[in-house]
């Protein structure tokens, strides 16, 4: 038995409303997987900021309407879909997919939507491989402290300098006068 009218109207709004709040969408064959390796993918997308949708195709079409954003979403929509919509970390939940690809063995990126320009598989990876938001917040930290440590070293040279300098011309007048 189908669903209803009403139950799909219902779907295809919480399709929107994961559109919505959503920076990239990642388009999955989750063909072979059971109920508890979706619940797995599921589980390792949600600390990342990550909800994994399985929708029929024409509801997911119908979701997209005529956002100009999700359009190019069309052309993977075919055979059993699961989309990924990623709301924070792109590269985090690219890794934990692809963790869980590399355990289960089952399912296929067929690509990804962001800012309403398609990814390839081999657009996908590239971001997967960039640092998490965290790695770069590291690396932006680590890079101030390095500027502010090399100007505190260099502020602290200009007196040391100065003292050396100092000191060099009293050991000269003192090397004159005892000659």
């Amino acid at each position: 038995m189908g669903r209803t009218r009403e139950s799909k109207e219902g779907v295809v709004a919480e399709l929107k409303e994961c559109l919505d709040e959503a920076q990239v969408a990642l388009i999955i064959d989750y063909k072979g997987l059971s109920v508890a390796e979706i619940s797995d993918l599921r589980n390792r997308l949600r600390p990342v900021g990550t909800q994994c949708k399985v929708a029929k195709n024409t509801l997911m079409r119908i979701a997209i309407g005529e956002e100009e954003r999700w359009q190019p979403m069309q052309e993977f929509l075919k055979e059993s879909t699961a989309v990924l919509f990623v709301q924070e970390d792109a590269s985090a939940a690219i890794k934990a997919y692809k963790a869980f690809q590399k355990d289960t063995k089952k399912t296929q990126l067929r690509g990804g939507v962001m800012e309403g320009r398609a990814l390839s598989q081999a657009d996908v990876e590239a971001i997967g491989d960039l640092p998490s938001k965290e790695q770069l917040y590291a690396q932006i930290a680590g890079g101030i402290n390095a500027v502010a440590t090399k100007l505190a070293v260099a502020i602290n040279e200009v007196p040391s300098s100065l003292a050396r300098a100092l000191q060099a011309v009293a050991d000269k007048d003192k090397a004159d006068d005892a000659a």
